[in-house]
């Protein structure tokens, strides 16, 4: 049985005080559910949600982190420094992240090796554009992705990777992804999978559906059968619109 997840990444957004708030909103209004909850503050309140959020269910994750486990790498963040803080699973290759800060397969590559070999859990992102998706390069780009960062990877290493597909022609264009959309994506990913290691993989590894999930259709997407549940972006900064999200699934 794979896990339902529901995720909140809340890029760079609420300071101290505002990320105190929200996590006690969240978690004081938790409903009763089997999905792994997740909540992804910056990277300055990561330690301070953590000792909130002892108590709850709540996994606390990361937005991102460096392949390096030290060195000059100004501005970066270590595996090794997100475990020390308690932090287990790191959100790797997001669309903004390559889009804003030149993230490539390769790079993204090193960082999923990284993050693997200390025992954290992965939740790799990937997702084609909106000038791929009108040329029907969309299977093309999503295969490639996964390719190129994670089909080097030893089978054993499925079991600590959770995948998220955003659209990105979806997300802030003005365009529509329908739940059909999301499913034929998410049948196709598993599919993928299955041809490069095996079904058993295939069918063990949560997709999350990373394409603008507010709580008006996200029990319609979460309906779907190879939909595992979604990271959320905007959402995820009102607590009333994620946990609707979190009861969807």
């Amino acid at each position: 049985m794979r896990d339902k997840i529901v995720a909140g990444n809340w890029k760079m957004n609420k300071n101290m005080e505002e990320t105190e708030a929200l996590l006690a909103a969240v978690s004081g209004k938790l409903p009763d559910t089997d999905a792994i909850v997740m909540v992804s503050p910056t990277f300055v309140n990561l330690a301070s949600a953590v000792n909130q959020l002892q108590d709850s269910t709540i996994e606390v994750i990361a937005q991102n982190m460096h392949f390096a486990e030290n060195g000059a790498f100004t501005g970066e963040i270590s595996a090794d420094m997100l475990l020390n803080i308690g932090i287990n699973t790191v959100i790797l290759g997001h669309s903004e992240r390559r889009a804003y800060f030149g993230e490539t397969d390769e790079i993204l590559k090193k960082k999923v090796k990284t993050a693997l070999a200390k025992k954290m859990t992965v939740m790799f992102c990937f997702g084609e554009e909106l000038n791929d998706r009108k040329s029907g390069n969309h299977f093309k780009v999503v295969e490639s992705q996964l390719k190129n960062a994670l089909f080097g990877l030893d089978a054993s290493a499925w079991k600590s990777i959770i995948l998220a597909y955003e659209p990105v022609w979806a997300i802030g264009t003005g365009e529509t992804a329908s739940p059909e959309q999301a499913q034929e994506m998410h049948a196709f990913i598993r599919k993928t999978i299955a041809t490069a290691f095996n079904q058993s993989i295939a069918d063990g590894v949560s997709i999350l559906y990373g394409g603008s999930v507010k709580p008006d259709n996200a029990k319609e997407i979460f309906s779907k059968p190879d939909v595992d549940g979604g990271l959320i972006g905007g959402a995820a900064l009102v607590s009333d619109d994620f946990i609707a999200i979190i009861k969807a699934i």
